[in-house]
């Protein structure tokens, strides 16, 4: 994905990024191969490029898995959708070390966009059709309108208003 990302900045074009990811699998060979590193480092890269990065999340945006592509201009969220950067079976095996309290983790994590449009932690919520090509439609409409507005900026406003973004969190 980064150097998807990386080439598209080189050439000035804007990038979408679509996730559904349960996460990063947490095992040691994946630390051991650099996983932790690979998503710092598209975390730390990409949030550096001067153009526009919108991402939505349709499906799990959990752990590492999301937040290395979730780093950039808006983060959009699909009605039905969740975003973590923990799995609520990780959360509650850390918080109870008791994974089967899954469903109590999830509540206090307030994965649900709704939740998270509160916490200033996404920019909005697509609405989701029963008809796929309506769904479509809804994410279609927000990626232009909010592609147009970041293309109003210049590149030092666009990283400026991405660091101060993420400054808040």
């Amino acid at each position: 994905a980064l150097r998807l990302i990386k080439q598209a900045a080189k050439f000035k074009r804007p990038i979408f990024c679509f996730v559904n990811t349960a996460g990063a699998f947490p095992s040691k060979e994946a630390e051991e191969n650099g996983q932790g590193s690979a998503i710092a480092q598209n975390i730390l890269q990409i949030s550096q490029l001067a153009i526009p990065i919108i991402t939505i999340i349709y499906g799990e945006g959990g752990s590492g898995g999301a937040l290395a592509l979730a780093c950039g201009d808006e983060v959009w969220m699909l009605e039905n959708s969740t975003y973590s950067i923990l799995s609520p079976e990780g959360f509650a095996s850390v918080m109870w070390r008791d994974s089967t309290k899954a469903d109590k983790a999830a509540e206090l994590m307030q994965m649900v966009p709704q939740a998270l449009l509160k916490q200033g932690i996404i920019e909005g919520i697509i609405p989701e059709s029963e008809k796929h090509q309506q769904t479509c439609k809804n994410i279609e409409q927000v990626l232009l309108k909010r592609l147009n507005k970041l293309q109003e900026l210049s590149p030092n406003q666009l990283l400026a208003n991405r660091k101060k973004r993420y400054r808040k969190f």
